[in-house]
């Protein structure tokens, strides 16, 4: 993964739990980078290790960690970073998730090393879609849902997110029901 996860993981945990939190994560989590760079791939163990070490730290389940860490990327680091990009996509939840399969194409220029996941997104009703999450990581769903609950807070809907098909039980990839 690039730089910029691991630097918002940082950001999270140092602006919600303070610096000294960050370094026993950091400490705990046996990542001895002192930098990260926002352009730099890193070897995905150590968003990994980061996350783990929060969830131990903070004495919360790894999946809430990345529930958490969901929601500040979309309503911190993208909202800061990529503020044009996400306007491009869409002015309403619907649309920003019809857009969703093309936002990592746009992506793919700045961070040309990207391995992205592939997102299918299918309308079921007006306010209800399945959202397909395939990617060759493990273990990010909880990711995802942190990602579509802060597409909600952002676009001001209150919104359900259901698992509907995962990895862990077999399925080939992930399925969320969202609906608002």
């Amino acid at each position: 993964m690039y730089g910029i996860v691991n630097k918002s993981i940082e950001e999270l945990i140092t602006s919600q739990f303070g610096i000294e939190v960050w370094k026993e994560v950091k400490k705990k989590s046996g990542v001895t980078i002192d930098y990260f760079l926002s352009n730099e791939a890193y070897d995905d163990s150590i968003t990994y290790q980061l996350a783990t070490a929060a969830s131990e730290i903070l004495k919360i389940t790894v999946g809430e960690v990345l529930i958490v860490f969901g929601e500040w990327w979309i309503l911190d680091t993208c909202n800061k970073k990529y503020r044009g990009m996400m306007a491009s996509a869409g002015d309403t939840l619907g649309m920003f998730l019809l857009n969703l399969p093309r936002f990592h194409d746009r992506t793919q220029l700045m961070y040309p090393k990207l391995t992205p996941p592939e997102f299918r997104v299918e309308q079921i009703e007006k306010n209800r879609m399945h959202v397909s999450y395939i990617s060759k990581r493990p273990g990010l769903q909880e990711f995802v849902r942190g990602l579509l609950q802060g597409l909600g807070k952002l676009f001001q809907e209150s919104t359900a997110i259901q698992l509907i098909k995962s990895r862990e039980v077999g399925d080939e990839y992930e399925i969320f029901e969202v609906s608002w």
